[in-house]
């Protein structure tokens, strides 16, 4: 099958960085999917693994953690899917990505592909539809009102990939205001778009924002930005017993000045499920099947904003590198293998 790889952590300008490769075509056992990929989106830890983590000398590492396919074969304890079943995951960071024609998955993590979506606007949402759902609705859990505390949320970079998806998710349960952060007009606009209450400027301090806007306390805070930079100011303008959430990978975190206030802290990280196998492991299938309801009956949309040609090496790593610079919209979705 042909499959996308690299074997040394290269900085993405180098053409080895991400190779075109012919590996071996995947056999299907115990839960496992093999799933013919149609389309996959790029994310920030495809380049964070890409440059951290070598496979064995001599052989190839796939990135890949977004995709939407066929499956053409199952695995002999696979009880939700049957070949033919269009479907759509984010996968396993313990295993190989999927930017290859034929991908291994297990059926615990998998949903039904919404109908309404083609394949590259379905590619475009598993990994951060269930980053921002588990944060806000497992970690924050914003249906659950602290005392004396208005619903309001403050979404630290709320117009790229997870902001996208944690912009409309947020909106859900009906009550809660969203505040989302932008340092750019199109990204702000696209925030706005999405169904953010309000869009600030993370370029600048936030608290003096949010008390110039005359806007309550916001008992929660998602941060999946730049957390460093912004902790000082989160810690000023959370509301007491409030309830912090962060994604990213600050090099220190001290959360000591949260005492005072008696916030709880939460990290994310959409792969510890399948990683660690959890009792609750398919809770993931649960959420993409429900996300897929949700789009179907129009409540949310794809976060699709480039699909950057067909899925070969060049094309990838030209998306990494808009990835690595930071000003990335949306999602961007490659789509087929094509030259």
């Amino acid at each position: 099958m042909r499959a996308v790889g690299y074997q040394k952590s290269l900085p993405v300008t180098d053409e080895n960085a991400l190779v075109d490769v012919e590996l071996p075509d995947p056999v299907a056992s115990g839960h496992d999917l093999l799933v013919e990929v149609k389309a996959v989106s790029v994310n920030p830890v495809d380049a964070k693994v890409r440059m951290r983590a070598e496979p064995p000398p001599g052989e190839w590492k796939v990135l890949g953690w977004d995709a939407a396919g066929i499956v053409r074969a199952v695995g002999p304890d696979v009880k939700r899917f049957r070949p033919g079943d269009e479907v759509w995951y984010a996968g396993a960071v313990t295993r190989q990505g999927c930017n290859s024609e034929l991908h291994l998955v297990d059926e615990r993590i998998v949903g039904k592909k919404p109908r309404t979506l083609s394949w590259a606007e379905a590619a475009a949402m598993p990994l951060t539809a269930v980053t921002a759902w588990e944060m806000l609705f497992d970690r924050l859990d914003i249906t659950r009102p602290i005392p004396g505390v208005p619903q309001a949320i403050l979404i630290i970079g709320a117009g790229g990939g997870v902001g996208s998806m944690a912009v409309q998710l947020a909106r859900r349960p009906g009550n809660v205001t969203v505040i989302g952060t932008a340092s750019r007009p199109e990204t702000a606009e696209w925030a706005k778009a999405l169904g953010a209450d309000f869009v600030l400027d993370h370029s600048k301090p936030l608290a003096p924002q949010i008390e110039a806007a005359r806007l309550s306390a916001p008992g929660y805070v998602f941060s999946i930005t730049q957390t460093d930079k912004h902790f000082a100011d989160v810690v000023k303008l959370i509301a007491p017993q409030g309830r912090f959430g962060l994604i990213d990978d600050p090099p220190s975190l001290d959360i000591m000045p949260f005492k005072a206030k008696s916030v709880s802290a939460h990290w994310e990280l959409m792969f510890t499920r399948s990683t660690f196998q959890t009792a609750d492991m398919i809770r993931q299938a649960e959420i993409l099947e429900e996300v897929s309801s949700l789009v179907d009956a129009g409540v949310l949309r794809t976060t699709l904003t480039d699909v950057a040609g067909p899925i070969n090496a060049a094309n990838l790593r030209r998306a990494h590198a808009l990835l690595e610079s930071g000003t990335a919209k949306g999602k961007i979705v490659l789509e087929g293998f094509g030259a």
